[in-house]
């Protein structure tokens, strides 16, 4: 994306909050004003006074200025509260609104980004992005048109107010201020590289961050905080050096501009002395000027920062716009029939998550309404892929999957899921009760409906043993759970949910074997009358079943029922027999 693209797409971003912009821009040039009234003002403060004793008037000093103090000090109080108020405003609607904006659309696009996004992106790197990435665009927008506004009114009206008072010193100030914003400007440039590798490294960091506290107690069984430390040793290493290279070269900028301010000033002391002296220039106008010449000096500094700050806001939007711009899964409307029997169909179904490795191929088989179906085979023949396919987690390449009949690529991927209950080999947990865990399927779910769904898991028993039976606060780093009871629950959850369809991938992997046996036995009645997958390692658990397929680098290889298979000595045979094989 280039440079004047992403700038481009914050003013567009912006469009809501503009009101508040231009209410702020008002407010800055009233600021902006006073600012420029106080010299003037000052000038002909020391004026007066000058002529009060060149004169030797009698009478007090203090009635003599008294007005003008008074209306100076209302100058600046009125300039401090416009000031205020536009700090005011920026903070508490501009920014918020702006980032909260921002936030909540990356939420949404991650809603409708493929499930490989999710897959292939680390945790932390999103995070970076919606959090430090955002902070810094919302943080730095109001700040940069702060300063953009304020700073280019507060020069054009110190330009015009100088010209009034003495064109002569004017010119002198005029002249430098090009010249100082050209250098800074391309001083400037060269520190946005610095800012997209400083990114680019905090991503990776917080993304080593969010996995080394996911994964403690793997790093502590293996004895891996050494190396965890120095990984994040390296990466904090490099994150400085960029932040410092990004940060050095910005911090250039300002001693250039305050250099070119310096000398200006220092010219117009003399040139002011000269013309005051040889010219008969009055005392307040020399005055005057030097006062205009050193608040000329902050809108220039300011600018220089705008600079450097615009800098940071297109690295960091870059990085915002990457997952803003990414293409999102097509999104069907169409619903499936309400009423659903079961039946699944995959005909000639190809696919493959790199298509330089095709997995699925030419896969065709028939699920009939109410049958329970395991899926088998070595590891990486396909079996997870299957499910990913049927709850449109990914979808085919070619082929078709039909549901009653219903090409599922045609209707909404939320219809279609909504017809499966799903228990994973890996569990899930949130933050949150015993019971609202295992509502999580359902919300509207009864205490007596969630009690009677944990009593068929065989759950009921060590939740009603916990401190607050149902009320106990859990969560996935829940200590206090067997990793056989956490199963149990996400099982319980599935029990609850009451779907026509029904998707077990290695759901009794984390049992015992005695609750494995009382689990298959609540899994056969549930399983009455609804469609099943289960996938399966321990080919015990699925002897029972009405159809198993039997893959093997991605083709079905044999189906049949247990007993068939066993029968005629194939792949099957093979496998059933290496896991009781001595």
């Amino acid at each position: 994306m280039k440079r004047d693209d992403v700038l481009i797409r914050l003013v567009v971003m912006a469009k809501p909050i503009v009101p508040w912009l231009l209410l702020g821009a008002a407010l800055d040039v009233l600021a902006v004003i006073a600012a420029v009234l106080a010299p003037e003002l000052l000038g002909d403060l020391t004026q007066v006074l000058y002529d009060y004793w060149e004169g030797g008037a009698v009478g007090s000093v203090l009635d003599t200025i008294a007005g003008s103090l008074v209306l100076l000090a209302l100058v600046y109080g009125a300039g401090s509260l416009f000031s205020y108020l536009n700090m005011l405003l920026m903070n508490r609607t501009v920014t918020r609104f702006f980032t909260s904006g921002i936030r909540i659309r990356i939420s949404e696009k991650i809603r409708f980004l493929p499930v490989s996004y999710v897959d292939q992106t680390p945790v932390g790197d999103v995070l970076q992005r919606m959090n430090d990435d955002v902070s810094v665009l919302g943080g730095s927008i109001h700040d940069i048109f702060n300063m953009l506004v304020k700073g280019f009114f507060q020069i054009v009206l110190i330009g015009v107010a100088m010209f009034r008072e003495d064109p002569r010193l004017a010119v002198i100030l005029v002249l430098l201020t090009p010249a100082s914003v050209w250098l800074s400007t391309k001083i400037a440039r060269r520190s946005e590289r610095g800012y997209d590798q400083m990114f680019h490294t905090a991503g990776k960091l917080t993304e080593l961050v969010e996995e080394s506290f996911t994964n403690i107690a793997a790093t502590k069984a293996y004895n891996l905080e050494e190396h965890m430390a120095e990984k994040h040793a390296q990466l904090n290493k490099e994150l400085t050096e960029h932040t410092i290279k990004a940060r050095f070269i910005d911090s250039v900028i300002q001693p250039v501009i305050r250099l070119s301010n310096s000398m200006a000033y220092i010219l117009i002391n003399l040139a002011g002395g000269y013309l005051a002296v040889a010219h008969g220039v009055s005392v307040g106008t020399v005055v005057t000027i030097i006062l205009f010449s050193r608040q000329l000096a902050a809108p220039l500094e300011q600018l220089s920062f705008c600079f450097s700050r615009v800098n940071r806001v297109r690295s960091a939007a870059r990085r915002v716009f990457h997952i803003l711009d990414m293409e999102e899964e097509v999104r069907p409307k169409e619903k499936l029939d309400p009423q659903t029997r079961g039946e699944v169909v995959f005909s000639h179904v190809d696919f493959s998550y790199d298509p330089g490795h095709p997995l699925i191929r030419d896969l065709s088989f028939r699920v009939e309404p109410g049958r329970k179906v395991a899926i088998v085979g070595p590891t990486g023949a396909g079996k997870t892929t299957i499910v990913n396919l049927l709850m449109r987690f990914y979808d085919i390449q070619g082929g078709t999957i039909t549901l009653d009949g219903q090409d599922t690529a045609a209707y909404s991927r939320e219809d279609v899921r909504g017809r499966f209950a799903m228990v994973l080999q890996d569990t899930w947990l949130f933050r949150g009760t015993i019971g609202e865990n295992v509502a999580y399927g359902k919300p509207d779910a009864t205490r007596q409906q969630i009690e009677d769904a944990c009593r068929r898991a065989y759950c009921d028993r060590f939740i009603r043993a916990m401190p607050d039976g149902y009320d106990t606060l859990i969560g996935e780093d829940t200590t206090n759970l067997s990793g056989g009871q956490k199963q149990l629950l996400t099982i319980a959850r599935a029990l609850l949910a009451d779907k026509p369809l029904l998707i077990l991938d290695e759901a009794t992997s984390n049992v015992d074997t005695r609750t494995e046996i009382l689990i298959q036995n609540a899994m056969d009645k549930l399983m009455e009358g609804r469609t099943c997958f289960v996938i399966a390692h321990r080919l015990s658990t699925i002897v029972n079943a009405d159809l198993i397929l039997v893959l093997d680098q991605g083709s079905i290889v044999e189906q049949g029922t247990h007993r068939q298979l066993l029968d005629r000595k194939g792949f099957y045979h093979q496998l059933y027999t290496s896991q009781y094989a001595v």
